[in-house]
């Protein structure tokens, strides 16, 4: 099956490679404007699985060496069923993504379904690689590999650091100025608040080593009240501005906050909070805990499209390791194989790339925890040699902690990672994702009261976290600890409902709800986990979660037996 490729629509593209966006764009070239298209070559993005090969650049799909032939349509379904084969594709989705929304029948999403499997070897019957969920939708459940990466994206990287001699790297990461807030009905002892939240948002972020922080000296001598973000963005020399405004009336205060674009003028993001006057410290530390958690993925979202837009020559070792980080947090094999090369590529690059370690550590933690692949052993010595090589260049660097101190969760020993863990949030104290983990380990340990104290905070910090679905699925189990059935269950319900959650999630919700007596939302959640891992097993579960303490491992174990799990 032969698929034509698209030019990218601006910078170099020689070679160009079809994501997710790519592919539907193709699509709609196809249906609604019938431009000529060309064939792009020596890209390297491809997905394996069973004796086949999908060559999403070379626009084929091979059984072995055989091309096998079927139209386009067919083509971008698979495609789009492979890229996400880690989760169920409702209808709905599969139309938007495929068909750009238009009204298409379930006939013929059946047929073009139909002709999927027939390409790959399959059949409504056997479901063997792509599998029907009656009245939701469709997954792919074969064992997909991703065997190269994006040539749009690396196309101008060495291939290894010694493939060519290397320049000293630049210090390109993004850079912030923290402008003092706007006073609006301030006066007292309150006219203060605008100067010092700033001066306190420039002392943490200040912390984090993946942020260059204007000094206050400099970022003051502008007020957001008379701010032209661009110019001021250029007089300092920075990407990003975060501005805003305090405003006190009948003894209520808010605070609203806006992250800028300083090259572009665009908002990246803003929030308003509010609260009573006597709330003000409460509420100075949820906005230092939120801008600090909320930085890191909006920024890197931001970089990432902006080096997509100037082409492959933008890419430079930041810009790898902000395409990267989006994958990471997409939670799936795919995705999570594709970061891992993009952090790579960054090492190539630049070989000091403490947090590139990091983060290469954080997918090889999660091949191990979620089982992707056959070698989980590799995994596990990976996420730890990658952490200890980031520790060797930065030991400061929160993230860099953290990595270092999960590692132990893969060798069944969660308490020795405690110290490291600790560290980083010593090091960043409204570094979110390590209050998780620290109460995630204490879960592990027992330590229910603990737990839950360490878990509300990090969903404090960061409420809209990429671990948001760990966060409430460990704070179920904290309750657990303590014997609050209900609320454990609860909590174990949320964590499965949010984006993101993988199947130890909704086993967690399984085990917890029957524990609680709630014998249909166990069932229910018991078959949410086979659909999102068909071989889930009761030694994957220990597995992944060490229970120190055995009764509750045999109360979890004996939940688990009752809905079939072996």
């Amino acid at each position: 099956m032969r698929f034509l490729a698209v030019p990218w629509p601006v910078g170099p593209c020689d070679e160009t490679v079809l994501n997710r966006s790519a592919l539907v764009r193709l699509a709609r070239s196809w249906e609604d404007r019938g431009k000529s298209l060309r064939y792009c070559r020596d890209t390297r993005l491809k997905y394996r699985f069973d004796d086949f090969t999908l060559d999403l650049a070379a626009g084929e799909l091979r059984n072995r060496e055989t091309v096998v032939a079927a139209d386009q349509l067919t083509f971008l379904v698979l495609a789009y069923l492979v890229e996400n084969a880690d989760r169920l594709i409702p209808k709905e989705e599969l139309v938007e993504k495929v068909w750009n929304g238009r009204f298409i029948s379930d006939s013929a999403i059946s047929s073009a379904i139909k002709s999927v499997r027939k390409a790959i070897g399959d059949s409504g019957s056997a479901q063997r690689l792509v599998r029907t969920v009656h009245g939701r939708g469709f997954r792919f459940v074969g064992d997909v590999q991703v065997a190269a990466v994006p040539a749009m994206v690396m196309s101008d990287v060495p291939a290894s650091p010694e493939s060519a001699p290397l320049p000293p790297p630049k210090d390109n990461r993004p850079a912030i100025a923290i402008l003092p807030f706007t006073p609006i009905g301030l006066d007292g002892p309150y006219s203060a608040i605008p100067d010092a939240l700033p001066a306190e948002l420039i002392a943490t972020l200040s912390r984090l080593h993946w942020l260059k922080v204007i000094a206050r000296g400099s970022s003051f001598r502008f007020r957001s009240d008379a701010a032209d973000i661009e110019a001021i963005g250029a007089a300092l020399g920075v990407g990003y501005i975060l501005s805003g405004a305090v405003e006190m009336f009948d003894w209520k205060i808010s605070l609203t906050i806006e992250l800028t674009d300083a090259r572009s003028g665009h908002v990246v993001w803003a929030e308003r909070l509010s609260g009573g006057i006597e709330d003000i410290h409460a509420l100075r530390e949820n906005v230092v805990g939120l801008v600090t958690s909320v930085l890191e993925l909006q920024v890197s979202r931001n970089e990432a499209d902006i080096a997509r837009l100037r082409g492959p020559e933008a890419f430079d070792a930041w810009a790898l390791y902000h395409t990267g980080i989006l994958h990471m947090y997409r939670f799936n094999q795919a995705d999570n194989a594709l970061a891992d090369v993009y952090f790579g590529r960054s090492l190539a690059l630049d070989p000091n790339f403490a947090r590139a370690y990091g983060a290469r550590s954080f997918t090889r933690f999660q091949a191990a925890f979620l089982r992707y692949g056959s070698d989980r052993d590799r995994a596990i010595a990976d996420a730890r040699a990658h952490a200890e090589a980031g520790l060797a260049l930065d030991p400061d660097d929160p993230f860099v902690n953290f990595n270092y101190g999960r590692s132990h969760w893969l060798t069944g020993d969660p308490e020795a990672g405690q110290a490291w863990i600790g560290r980083a949030t010593a090091l960043s104290p409204s570094f979110a994702q390590g209050h998780y983990a620290h109460g995630w380990a204490d879960v592990m340990a027992g330590k229910g009261e603990s737990a839950i104290g360490d878990l509300s905070r990090s969903m404090a910090l960061s409420p809209l976290d990429p671990f948001r679905y760990g966060m409430e699925s460990a704070t179920g189990l904290a309750h657990f600890h303590v014997d609050d059935l209900d609320s454990a269950a609860d909590w174990a319900v949320r964590g499965a409902r949010q984006p993101g959650a993988h199947y130890l999630i909704a086993a967690v919700a399984s085990a917890l709800c029957e524990i609680a007596g709630q014998g249909n939302e166990a069932a229910y959640w018991a078959g949410q986990t086979r659909l999102r891992r068909p071989d889930a097993s009761i030694d994957h579960f220990f597995a992944a979660f060490p229970f120190e303490n055995e009764d509750r491992r045999q109360a979890l174990r004996q939940a688990l037996l009752a809905h079939g799990f072996r």
